[in-house]
């Protein structure tokens, strides 16, 4: 492949301005340039599948966060599955695949430095197939295997609820959750997302919160309170969740769908003082703290795939780069059904 490097072109979506409200057209750049080899200890790489995450919303706002905003101008930052197609690194060979940050953009080149700043690492398809390695494998199932477990650290017979259960994070916080004991109510929009983490994910029950109010539903399925919530969309249903807590909950903060494209401030909860009452936590996670332990939940959740315990729903689209700005605004009108990823290349 490093012979025929001159005639590859990389298309690429640069971050134009920084979007008040959902993304518009005119936020994102299209760009192409030639593609260079690699440095001594670095990697070519072609993209060949990239993760549509709600926290990228965050990273197009320049303000202080866990992470640096991406830069106007910039690659638009996006975690992939990538194939080696030239190596000046002995750890990788061409033909590799692996997981990393790319970035929206069919070719990435990595120096030696880069290749840990961007997270590359091998990954084995006996684990799982690509969307997996996004799904449950990926950041999502690190994310959901983390905060449930170190965060809210369930306990047989409990109840878990879940925001977005049909979504990335959701569908694997839940159904952990049912394998390590507790009974576990899901949040979802529409009658065809609830009845797919209940009779496809196995959770005991779902709130359709396009249907009725969310309270209802707490107050039905959760008679006795909730012990864990997993909150992905913060706002009115964080709101109601509060409201339901039980004695010495926990509630894992992940995300905030509802709120990230608001033009005038993010809302906060006003029954916070349930926590007082209930001698509840509230806590933040960011998935990037667990690096270093990645591997143990991959190990895990391989095993779940592999012995038919847990499934993996990934919404793909194809068009590669160019259909990104419209793939990724299925996040926020709920229109993905899984894991929602972009496919690149073969």
């Amino acid at each position: 492949m490093t012979s025929n490097l001159t005639t590859l072109v990389n298309h690429q979506v640069r971050l134009a301005a920084r979007p008040v409200g959902l993304p518009k057209a005119s936020d994102w750049q299209f760009t192409e340039e030639a593609v260079t080899g690699p440095d001594d200890g670095g990697l070519l790489l072609q993209t060949l599948a990239l993760s549509l995450d709600p926290a990228m919303r965050g990273w197009m706002n320049d303000g202080k966060s866990y992470i640096p905003p991406v830069g106007l101008g910039e690659v638009m930052r996006a975690g992939g599955i990538s194939r080696v197609i030239a190596s000046r690194n002995p750890a990788y060979a061409v033909g590799d695949l692996v997981t990393g940050t790319p970035g929206v953009q069919e070719y990435a080149t990595l120096s030696g430095d880069a290749l840990r700043r961007y997270g590359v690492a091998k990954i084995d398809t006996r684990l799982g197939t690509i969307g997996q390695w996004l799904n449950v494998l990926g950041m999502p199932g690190m994310t959901a295997y983390f905060g449930l477990m170190d965060i809210g650290k369930p306990q047989p017979g409990e109840t878990v609820v879940v925001s977005g259960a049909a979504g990335a994070v959701g569908q694997t916080v839940g159904q952990v959750a049912k394998i390590k004991g507790c009974r576990v109510v899901g949040i979802a929009g529409g009658r065809d997302k609830c009845d797919f983490v209940v009779r496809e994910l196995g959770f005991d029950a779902c709130i359709d919160y396009k249907a009725g109010p969310v309270k209802d539903g707490l107050r039905e399925h959760c008679p006795k309170g909730v012990d864990i919530y997993f909150d992905n969309v913060g706002g009115d249903i964080l709101d109601a969740v509060l409201a339901r807590l039980a004695r010495k909950a926990r509630i894992i903060v992940c995300g905030a769908i509802s709120q990230y494209n608001a033009t005038e401030g993010v809302a906060g909860p006003k029954n916070y003082l349930s926590l007082l009452v209930n001698r509840a936590r509230m806590e933040g996670m960011v998935v990037f703290d667990y690096a270093d332990r990645y591997h143990e939940a991959v190990a895990e959740m391989a095993g779940y795939l592999k012995d038919g315990r847990m499934k993996s729903r990934e919404d793909v689209v194809h068009g590669g780069v160019a259909a990104f700005p419209d793939t990724l605004l299925k996040l926020f009108s709920g229109a993905n059904f899984g894991k929602l990823v972009l496919q690149v290349a073969d």
